[in-house]
């Protein structure tokens, strides 16, 4: 199913955020503080997303998008980068059958040519197991970056065009099919953990009515009373999508936790 574009119409606004969007850092800053190894962070920071996934399926949330692992992280030193990849192995490995008996859907979106036959032999497995599952959809963007997704889409349009031989009219909703999340709402609320202020070439074009949040906690130490506090100052926002308050219709939301 692909949702229409918060540009084009006003989306229904409720006190749980459906889609929750998270850039996962601070994991190597985690580690050095303790005199660890910055790979013992990213370990560590494998609890922090099962406990949120948890969280947000208690929480209702239907969408849970993380950021796990950018196109710019390749940038990192090899042996960081290729503990990372051990330790993707290792939670579609070992985490997947505990999501399908959560009956979570697993996605992973992001340029896959780059990982080798391997991973990308456990993420076809991963997703056709978890294919009708429903409670919660669980996304993890590795080798994403959010103008790769724009440049993607719009070279499966220009492909499509040149087999036809036709230009068909290009618009939000034509152009909103081809991004990696086409089947998914709009994030409500965006989360970034470990003190930085931005959005980091992360759903670039998703997050355009997005609500962000930023903590200066690092993204081990995210538990769910850090959900609690992301969710209620969500609570606390005004959601106009370009209106003005007078034109709002009083919904009596409190801050409480979602």
């Amino acid at each position: 199913m692909t949702h229409i574009s918060s540009t084009i119409h006003v989306p229904d606004v409720s006190e749980t955020p459906r889609h929750i969007a998270i850039i996962l850092d601070g994991n190597g800053r985690w580690a050095q503080k303790r005199r660890l190894p910055r790979v013992a962070g990213h370990t560590r920071g494998v609890d922090a997303v099962r406990t949120t996934v948890e969280g947000c399926v208690k929480r209702g949330v239907t969408h849970l998008t993380l950021f796990a692992f950018s196109s710019e992280n390749w940038r990192r030193p090899q042996d960081e980068v290729s503990f990372l990849m051990r330790l993707f192995v290792m939670v579609l490995e070992r985490e997947v059958a505990r999501m399908h008996a959560n009956n979570i859907r697993l996605r992973i979106i992001g340029d896959l040519s780059r990982f080798d036959d391997r991973i990308r032999d456990l993420v076809r497995r991963a997703e056709a197991k978890t294919a009708n599952n429903s409670a919660m959809t669980l996304t993890i963007a590795a080798n994403y970056g959010g103008r790769w997704d724009i440049l993607q889409a719009t070279r499966k349009i220009a492909e499509a065009a040149a087999a036809s031989g036709q230009v068909g009219e290009i618009d939000e909703r034509s152009f909103e099919r081809h991004l990696a999340l086409a089947d998914a709402p709009e994030p409500d609320l965006f989360i970034r953990t470990g003190g930085e202020q931005r959005i980091s070439n992360f759903l670039l074009w998703q997050l355009a009515y997005t609500e962000l949040y930023f903590t200066d906690l690092l993204w081990p130490d995210f538990d769910e009373a850090a959900l609690d506090a992301a969710c209620q100052s969500y609570g606390r926002r005004e959601r106009r999508f370009g209106r003005t308050s007078a034109q709002l219709q009083p919904t009596g939301r409190d801050a409480l936790p979602c």
